[in-house]
């Protein structure tokens, strides 16, 4: 089957019982993606699937041909970081950092839908995806910082 993965086209060939999860990291090594509760509770595993958030735990890769997946790996790079990666650098939102890339993820769906979140939308949007570190506040600002830093962006 054909998928479009962080935007490059690929072949891949995976079992009926396949989760997006583990074709992701087990067969095409892209591990930013991480595995915690593996029962769709915890939103680590938080990839967007034609720009929606999914868990990729839950979701049969099988089910994604022709689709477009794009991980962590696709949100931004270490030369070119996205305005969410920065944001939760400068308001020290990643603590222990195993959320961080569900939380990451979960965060630019918001903000491709709605550019200019209120905090409660925020919350809200936030809410399938658990911090053990309970950086929660932290989140909030960096997801509203991001916002703001990519509303200024589009202006300028």
């Amino acid at each position: 089957m054909r998928i479009t993965l962080n935007g490059t086209p690929r072949d891949v060939s995976p079992a009926g019982h396949t989760t997006l999860l583990d074709l992701l990291r087990d067969e095409l090594a892209l591990t930013g993606t991480k595995r915690v509760c593996d029962r769709g509770a915890c939103g680590a595993c938080t990839v967007h699937l034609d720009g929606q958030p999914v868990y990729s735990c839950l979701t049969l890769a099988a089910g994604c041909e022709g689709q477009e997946i794009r991980t962590i790996e696709g949100l931004g790079s270490v030369d070119a970081p996205h305005a969410l990666q920065r944001a939760f650098a400068l308001e020290d939102a990643a603590q222990c950092g195993f959320c961080t890339p569900g939380q990451l993820m979960a965060a630019a769906a918001l903000i491709a839908g709605n550019p200019d979140p209120s905090d409660d939308e925020i919350v809200a949007a936030m809410s399938g995806n658990l911090c053990r570190c309970g950086t929660y506040p932290k989140i909030v600002r960096a997801v509203r910082r991001a916002a703001g830093m990519l509303r200024e962006a589009s202006h300028g």
